[in-house]
């Protein structure tokens, strides 16, 4: 009687213990969550905030690779280069994040972007207009960080709501 009473208490603790370590063990972060964290989050600063910086290391690939026709941007300071357009371009910028979803290290992001142009955008001095254009962008990330971007938006309306082409 001892031994079976022994023998229970040992498997009833032993179920325990193996059923409170099943609960308090350590959970993988999801790493498409963890990519699109990261990479709404890196754009939201960017371009609402204006922090350049964070064009780095640490968010990008060293050869980040922006299809951007006619020519790709190529490189973190390339890809700085390129975004300062926007932020030296227009004020009142507000640039939203519609929807955003991912599989593997691929990311797809609808976008909206708002603003006024008053400074020189790529060469187009200052129209005064107002703009408001979707857009999206496809993504590859390469260990967390972004490795390649395509942005898809209709340039014709974009730039007729510059007034630089009539409608």
């Amino acid at each position: 009687m001892k031994i079976k009473l022994t023998y229970s208490i040992v498997a009833a603790i032993s179920i325990l213990i193996l059923f409170l370590t099943a609960c308090t063990s350590p959970q993988k972060a999801d790493p498409v969550a963890t990519n699109i964290t990261m990479y709404t989050h890196t754009w939201d600063e960017i371009i609402n905030k204006g922090k350049l910086d964070l064009f780095n290391d640490s968010n990008f690939t060293k050869n980040i690779t922006m299809h951007e026709g006619p020519r790709d941007v190529v490189g973190i300071d390339s890809a700085r280069a390129y975004y300062a357009n926007y932020l030296t371009g227009f004020s009142n910028i507000n640039f939203t994040i519609k929807d955003v979803f991912g599989q593997g290290n691929k990311i797809v992001k609808y976008w909206n972007f708002k603003g006024t142009h008053t400074g020189v955008f790529f060469g187009i001095p200052a129209t005064g207009k107002t703009v408001n254009v979707d857009g999206v962008t496809l993504v590859r990330m390469e260990n967390g960080k972004i490795a390649e971007e395509r942005d898809i938006l209709d340039n014709l309306e974009f730039m007729q709501q510059l007034g630089l082409i009539p409608r």
